[in-house]
């Protein structure tokens, strides 16, 4: 089984070169986000109320994600350090898709690999699931051939979401924005002091 730092490593290595330089903001005829009862990577209880007053950047994915998770979330710090002193209003948010093999231990070492204020959050079947369906995140198993039962892939959307400091939705940034744009979109709205729809 191969190592998170092996697994940050090829994912960066192959996906970077691919990344688009401009994501376009997008309306959408429905709203993302709700309640949601988790656990952090310190084994502490969390929900979505402990975040209010910040900006949260929301992204699902797994630990052993091979390539798209890690390449978002290096994309995610990038575009943090581009805000400067602005990114001290946002909590970014990292959730498991993958509760079975995610533990908060496993989180902990996996987030730290990225940007400090990233927070890793799972939880139980039924409680990832629940934040998932907020979220409408796609996701399914996907058992590899010739592996063992703990060796398999998790087909998952992968979009961040930009929710406002009351919890509301207010931009979607699809996989592979470049962080250049992806602190544009933040910073337009932290400028606005944008509360949410």
């Amino acid at each position: 089984m191969r190592s998170i730092a092996q697994l940050i490593l090829a994912g960066l290595f192959f996906s970077l070169a691919a990344l688009p330089a401009k994501a376009e903001e997008t309306a959408l005829p429905f709203q993302f986000g709700g309640p949601f009862e988790l656990v952090d990577h310190e084994g502490k209880p969390r929900t979505e109320k402990d975040f209010r007053g910040s900006f949260m950047l929301v992204y699902f994915g797994y630990t052993y994600c091979p390539d798209i998770c890690p390449t978002d979330l290096f994309l995610m710090n990038q575009a943090l350090e581009i805000l400067g002193e602005d990114a001290r209003k946002v909590q970014p948010l990292f959730i498991s898709v993958d509760p079975g093999r995610d533990r908060p231990e496993i989180l902990k070492e996996y987030v730290a690999n990225f940007h400090p204020g990233l927070i890793g959050l799972t939880g139980s079947e039924n409680q990832v699931r629940a934040a998932a369906k907020a979220y409408r995140v796609h996701r399914v198993k996907v058992p590899q051939p010739d592996e063992g039962e703990d060796d398999y892939l998790v087909n998952h959307s992968s979009l961040t979401y930009l929710m406002g400091p009351d919890g509301h939705f207010l931009s979607l940034i699809p996989h592979g924005t470049a962080p250049e744009r992806m602190a544009e979109i933040i910073g337009k709205y932290i400028s606005q002091g944008t509360a949410g729809s």
